[in-house]
């Protein structure tokens, strides 16, 4: 097995996890704190999902899909040599421990690319993506100034990572039709509580009733 397709699997494995996660957070076992963080976020997070129209959705959907599948190879060669990108890139940055954030960059770019791409937390994936490709602006403008040639394509990267963070996924996408199920649960258990329960049965007191003796059956 190759490195970059142990790395594909490996991003797919870790994407699935979050997928997991992701519905594991939507039935939370407290269910009046899930309902009142429902009532607050559910109609932000209706818009931000659907939002965007058929066409503005296919338009989302083939910039997840450029942006994702371009920036996969990028995350896999950090991966594949670590050491080198961290001796390269990140030692210019003067950070501390450049091994761990050559790591961090390499699954921030492939685990990112691969949310992107399904529209699964798509928010998470493009901030990841967003966050990788503001360092290397940084790192390119700190060592090379403002070349442009150098430049283009980490901006382009940047761009379409933030119109995706800002726009939402689109319709065509899991996030498109994993949250209205799960908030529309969530709301299926706001019941209104009935004059009698259960809990009322201890306060329970006899009620004189007057009978009319004439009265006929």
């Amino acid at each position: 097995m190759t490195t970059s397709t142990l790395l594909e699997l490996s991003g797919g494995f870790m994407a699935a996890c979050f997928a997991l996660w992701y519905v594991a957070i939507g039935r939370p076992t407290s269910r009046s704190a899930a309902l009142g963080l429902l009532a607050a976020v559910a109609p932000a997070v209706r818009a931000y999902i659907q939002r965007p129209g058929l066409l503005a959705s296919v338009g989302l959907l083939l910039l997840r899909l450029s942006i994702g599948g371009l920036m996969i190879h990028h995350g896999q060669e950090k991966l594949a040599d670590p050491q080198q990108f961290a001796n390269t890139y990140v030692a210019s940055l003067h950070l501390p421990f450049p091994l761990f954030f050559a790591y961090a960059a390499g699954f921030s770019e492939l685990i990112g690319s691969w949310l992107v791409i399904f529209g699964l937390l798509t928010p998470l994936g493009a901030l990841a993506l967003s966050g990788t490709m503001t360092v290397a602006a940084y790192q390119h403008i700190s060592t090379a100034g403002l070349n442009i040639y150098v430049l283009e394509l980490v901006l382009l990267y940047l761009g379409g990572s933030l119109a995706l963070l800002f726009n939402g996924p689109g319709r065509f996408s899991f996030d498109a039709g994993i949250v209205p199920v799960i908030l529309g649960d969530l709301s299926a258990g706001q019941e209104i509580e009935p004059a009698f329960s259960s809990r009322d049965a201890g306060e329970l007191r006899a009620i004189p009733v007057t009978v009319n003796s004439n009265a006929r059956g």
